[in-house]
């Protein structure tokens, strides 16, 4: 049986109360979570990325909607809109409601729920797979999308300039600006071709085409200068790596 992830939103104790028994009630259900509020409901989103929220509508401060237009361009969880009003149905499934469940309501509603919820979570896991698998026999990377400013943008590689770790991101220098992807820096370089990008440092990865100097530094390290003045530390670990390419 699939396993789920949940976070439940609601601003009335009770019902949340309600809710969670309910859930812990039912195999393959973990409750990463809980909020009584639109602001706490976004933090604890992108904190626990749950695969499916549990969210009522009309909440103080920042409703239902209000919540996910927050969190868009996230990774967005699967939604559950649990209510006492049926006046929003519509909008509900024009945002891709999962499921809208009307209170009060029984654990037989619940677990229809649920399952749907199964089949659309394997149904996408299956998705992404085929997705990763086509991508990864495709050349390397050309471009990558992130995000800036609440704006979507398609980043070319050719204009990265350097790449470094940071925690569980990668963070992208290109001239004046710096953009984080989620993942880890060895996955991202497998990614890149090795003509063009070569990792310096265990935390680093940079673009030879903005190498303007090596300097010495110490113990057979190097200081790489780029050509914007920026300077990476070299390892002497890595050194062979611009060897090979520079001849």
């Amino acid at each position: 049986m699939t396993s789920l992830r949940v976070l439940v939103i609601d601003d009335e104790p009770p019902a949340r109360r309600k809710l969670t028994l309910l859930l812990r009630q039912e195999p393959g259900i973990e409750i990463v979570g809980e909020a009584a509020n639109g602001i706490d409901a976004v933090a604890a989103i992108e904190e626990h990325r749950p695969d499916a929220i549990f969210i009522d509508i009309q909440m103080p401060g920042m409703n239902g909607f209000e919540v996910l237009d927050a969190i868009e361009g996230e990774r967005m969880p699967q939604v559950v809109f649990v209510t006492a009003y049926d006046q929003h149905a519509v909008k509900a499934f024009e945002v891709h409601a999962a499921d809208y469940i009307l209170k009060p309501f029984d654990r037989t509603r619940l677990q229809s729920c649920l399952a749907r919820l199964r089949g659309e979570h394997d149904s996408m896991q299956s998705k992404i797979k085929g997705l990763l698998d086509q991508f990864r026999s495709r050349d390397y990377l050309t471009r990558v999308v992130v995000k800036s400013r609440g704006r979507v943008l398609f980043l070319k590689i050719e204009d990265v300039d350097w790449i470094e770790t940071s925690a569980n991101y990668v963070e992208l220098h290109s001239g004046k600006h710096s953009y984080l992807l989620r993942g880890t820096l060895t996955n991202f370089e497998e990614r890149l071709n090795p003509r063009q990008f070569v990792r310096v440092h265990r935390t680093t990865i940079v673009n030879i085409e903005r190498i303007q100097e090596l300097q010495p530094w110490s113990h057979g390290d190097f200081i790489i200068v780029l050509k914007d003045g920026a300077k990476l530390r070299m390892s002497r670990r890595y050194r062979g790596n611009l060897s090979d390419i520079w001849g």
